[in-house]
């Protein structure tokens, strides 16, 4: 990415949204998120979030989710986001709570930050996930580039995703960064590791960690033909994954 578009993605006009019920927290975060030059609302719950969403100033280019909050948990506010909704979503889970974490990935989120955090690393999540949501600052050969493979079609220049029959098939931030890291790579195994890595999440990694897998499943379930018929995503045991699928490009 450029200087400009750089300029450009950190423009303090960008606006985030932060909904956490604990009031410290709260404060301690936006202040981060204003220092490093962003536009700044809260809530402090589900209720507070919908306002947000539906004034007229309208909704946040990114929207920070704690997963512990009164009334709605995080969870069920992301569930009936996600049907509404495409706006990046960023969820805070307590340390060590993968199971959060991992329903938050199944429900459709992009990325999450486990609590306490250090603040350099939640503002760099942030900017990434709102890079990934900016396809206007891709490269010329970004805007230009159509990858297909068994028949569907990945439009980079508009993040649009096209199934065979012609639907438009809806990807999150982290689902298509994955999509992509398989297509740049088909035939190679990418090691989960590699496929965090490659789709831009800086999360830990370890032999119990299941973010990948939950990435893959859901990713899976979107692009995989019918039961029964040859897999476009394989599981090689002990290595990772690979797309079998014949790539092209035009």
């Amino acid at each position: 990415m450029n200087e400009a578009a750089e300029r450009r993605l950190l423009d303090p006009e960008a606006h985030l949204l932060v909904v956490e019920d604990d009031g410290e927290m709260r404060n301690l975060v936006a202040r981060l998120l204003r220092e490093a030059g962003f536009r700044v609302s809260t809530a402090r719950d589900g209720r507070a979030m919908w306002e947000v969403l539906e004034s007229p100033a309208g909704a946040p280019d990114l929207i920070l989710l704690d997963v512990m909050l009164p009334g709605p948990s995080g969870l069920d506010l992301l569930r009936r986001l996600r049907e509404r909704h495409r706006t990046p979503v960023l969820m805070l889970t307590a340390r060590g709570e993968e199971m959060d974490r991992v329903l938050g990935l199944e429900l459709g989120a992009d990325d999450y930050v486990a609590k306490p955090f250090a603040p350099r690393e939640l503002v760099a999540r942030v900017r990434a996930l709102l890079r990934r949501a900016a396809p206007a600052d891709a490269t010329p050969a970004e805007r230009t580039r159509r990858i297909a493979f068994a028949g569907w079609m990945l439009d980079t220049a508009r993040r649009e995703l096209t199934a065979p029959d012609g639907a438009a098939v809806d990807l999150s931030g982290a689902e298509y960064d994955l999509l992509l890291a398989f297509l740049e790579h088909p035939g190679r195994v990418l090691s989960r590791e590699q496929l965090l890595e490659v789709a831009r999440r800086r999360v830990s990694v370890d032999p119990f960690d299941r973010t990948v897998d939950v990435q893959v499943s859901r990713l899976r379930r979107k692009i995989e033909p019918e039961e029964g018929s040859p897999a476009l995503i394989k599981t090689i045991r002990g290595a990772g994954y690979v797309l079998v699928a014949e790539v092209t490009r035009a």
